[in-house]
């Protein structure tokens, strides 16, 4: 059994997370951690009835008690980095599905891992249809390389736009370089009314309740559109990646970024 703990355990993709480890069979809950702690049992916030597993408020402390190989991160761009930098300094291989992490903190998780010799998992998507849809986008940015994406979130979510937007355009990018699209003398009435731009993509950003998390990448060419999208309907969807992320990280070499290195 690998021994799991949980970062941001009263959220909802914490809870999420809790119960999908407790229902896998290679997989142990040993120890949750969220800021706002009761000390509740984790059998509690999950249905599941009393585990022994209480929910701590001080990561250091719940890692000392605990003894996890594997900390599952899903708290907030103000708190990752500091989660991840306790775990690895604790021999703890962090799998963080938080967003918001630039160039600079990857590099930083990158350089902490090889100096402790820890493996760490980041993805900014878990759902494997994510991951299909970020892949055909690539592809497809072959044979048409004018290309926008809108991403839509619940009103919660903090980043914008979204990691799973921000690595779409990276992809696409690898593909068709830095090109410039539309009239070259457009101008904006209103400030950032065409989104955001990486490598000459726009990325748009919807954030109203209802929604979970969603994403149409659209390609334009002479008289025709392709979309790709995908709809994530329940905090669910995510996952079957984070599980397959648990198991994977102790085995692979220093930091994998994309859930797409690990699949297969």
């Amino acid at each position: 059994m690998i021994r799991v703990m949980v970062c941001g355990a009263y959220g909802k993709m914490g809870r999420e997370v809790l119960l999908a480890v407790h229902k896998d069979q290679q997989l142990s809950v040993v120890g949750a951690v969220d800021k706002n702690s009761a000390f509740a049992d984790v059998g509690d916030i999950i249905g599941a009835g009393k585990t022994g597993v209480t929910v701590g408020n001080d990561l250091t402390t719940v890692i000392n008690e605990t003894k996890p190989q594997v900390m599952v991160d899903f708290t907030n761009p103000e708190a990752v980095m500091n989660n991840i930098r306790i775990a690895i300094k604790n021999g703890v291989c962090p799998v963080v599905g938080t967003t918001g992490l630039g160039e600079a903190e990857l590099n930083e998780v990158r350089e902490l891992c090889a100096a402790a010799k820890v493996n760490a998992i980041i993805a900014p998507n878990f759902a494997i249809g994510a991951i299909l849809m970020m892949k055909l986008a690539q592809e497809a940015a072959k044979y048409l390389p004018h290309v926008e994406i809108i991403e839509m979130h619940h009103d919660q979510k903090l980043d914008a736009p979204s990691g799973t937007a921000l690595r779409t355009a990276e992809l696409i990018s690898k593909v068709r370089g830095d090109m410039r699209q539309g009239h070259p003398d457009e101008v904006e009435k209103l400030t950032g009314a065409r989104g955001g731009d990486l490598a000459g993509i726009r990325l748009h950003s919807v954030r109203l309740p209802g929604y979970v998390a969603h994403q149409e990448v659209i390609f334009g060419g002479l008289g025709q559109t392709l979309t790709i999208r995908h709809d994530s309907i329940s905090r669910e969807s995510f996952m079957p990646g984070v599980v397959l992320a648990c198991k994977k990280v102790l085995t692979v070499d220093g930091l994998i970024y994309g859930l797409e290195h690990i699949m297969g």
